[in-house]
């Protein structure tokens, strides 16, 4: 008897190990894989995470970020906005739109507020939670949901964090030549502009702002870049620079403006109408910039929503560049090299057409005009 429950163990052993009972763990994974590594995320954090990541929740800006490395088809859970609040100016969610038609989301960022909902991202059954929140909110996020979650960096527009999430996102995905790729890119383009100003005098280089300036809402003439990515890009000669060493965006006293009297201004599209309304109101204002007077006013889309656009603010650079430059950019056909860009990053055709057709597009601004 003894004989035959030895046997019985020695079978039942053997036939464990073949199953792979010994596997690692995959509590709190989706089917998806069975086998697990450690990684060591941006906030410091070792997080056990799928070798093969099929299923994603993006939150925060690694939505964007995970559409630059093409993964957009695998994400199951999001955080962002309705779908039918989305608009061109979100370029990575506007290029998803109908792939993530159906896709829960799971979270929201809107106007600074962050919050995420555990029941529906558990619902979802992904393998892995990517977010770019704090160390306190990766690890409560994981707690309640018991997915792993990896943090990586917000990303400062045309920054080194910027690369560190790229790279981390692509190493967890699996997609590690792709995040080179899109670093490569943006990196290229920087050193295009390096390449093509570093030889103009500053003496030589009229004064620009970067006005109606898109954070928390649309704003005016009044809501101003300081240090403005991408001003700093193409070495232009900001007004601002003086105001402060660190990038933000401000509201001002217009009479500032008029103080600077800068020759070029540039608008963010979505406050072009803020600043039609005030010069109907005060027109002697806008008589005196020399911008408007001398027919330099121009529009672009956002370089912000939902965080930075890194596309729109590498293609509004070149837009910048080649009307204030217009010697070193001449080879470059606007359009074109707009349409590359934005296909390099979002996937997808002639983006350009649908920021025009949006009212977001690249074009001068008459203020007398509807």
């Amino acid at each position: 008897m003894k004989k035959t429950i030895v046997f019985i163990l020695i079978v039942t052993l053997a036939i464990c190990l073949f199953a792979g009972c010994g596997n690692n763990k995959t509590s709190g994974l989706s089917d998806s894989s069975s086998e697990t590594r450690t990684i060591t995320d941006s906030a410091g954090r070792t997080v056990e995470i799928p070798t093969t990541v099929e299923k994603i929740v993006a939150l925060g800006n690694t939505p964007r970020m995970i559409t630059y490395l093409g993964l957009a088809n695998k994400v199951v859970g999001i955080s962002g906005m309705a779908s039918d609040q989305i608009t061109p100016i979100t370029a990575y969610a506007y290029a998803n739109k109908e792939l993530w038609a159906k896709v829960p989301l799971v979270g929201t960022d809107a106007a600074g507020a962050t919050d995420y909902y555990p029941e529906q991202i558990i619902a979802v059954h992904p393998d892995v939670i990517l977010c770019s929140y704090t160390k306190e909110l990766g690890d409560d996020i994981q707690t309640k949901t018991g997915i792993p979650v990896v943090v990586v960096p917000m990303g400062t527009l045309f920054g080194k964090d910027y690369e560190d999430a790229l790279r981390l996102l692509g190493d967890v995905c699996g997609v590690k030549d792709r995040a080179e790729g899109v670093i490569s890119y943006i990196n290229n383009c920087l050193k295009d502009f390096e390449t093509r100003t570093s030889g103009i005098p500053d003496t030589d280089k009229s004064t620009v702002l970067g006005a109606a300036a898109t954070f928390k809402g649309a704003h005016g003439i009044e809501g101003v870049y300081i240090k403005y990515a991408v001003f700093e890009a193409i070495s232009a000669n900001d007004v601002t620079k003086d105001i402060s060493g660190e990038a933000s965006v401000v509201v001002i006293d217009k009479e500032k403006v008029l103080g600077w009297n800068p020759q070029y201004i540039f608008l963010d599209s979505g406050g072009v109408n803020l600043v039609k309304t005030d010069y109907k109101k005060t027109p002697d204002f806008y008589a005196h910039l020399m911008a408007v007077v001398d027919g330099n006013l121009y529009q672009y889309p956002s370089s912000t929503s939902y965080y930075s656009n890194v596309e729109i603010s590498i293609v509004n650079s070149y837009y910048v560049a080649s009307i204030l430059y217009p010697e070193q950019f001449e080879d470059i056909d606007f359009n074109d090299k707009a349409n590359e860009i934005f296909k390099f990053f979002l996937g997808t055709d002639d983006y350009l057409c649908k920021l025009e057709t949006a009212g977001a597009g690249y074009s001068t601004v008459s203020l007398g005009g509807d």
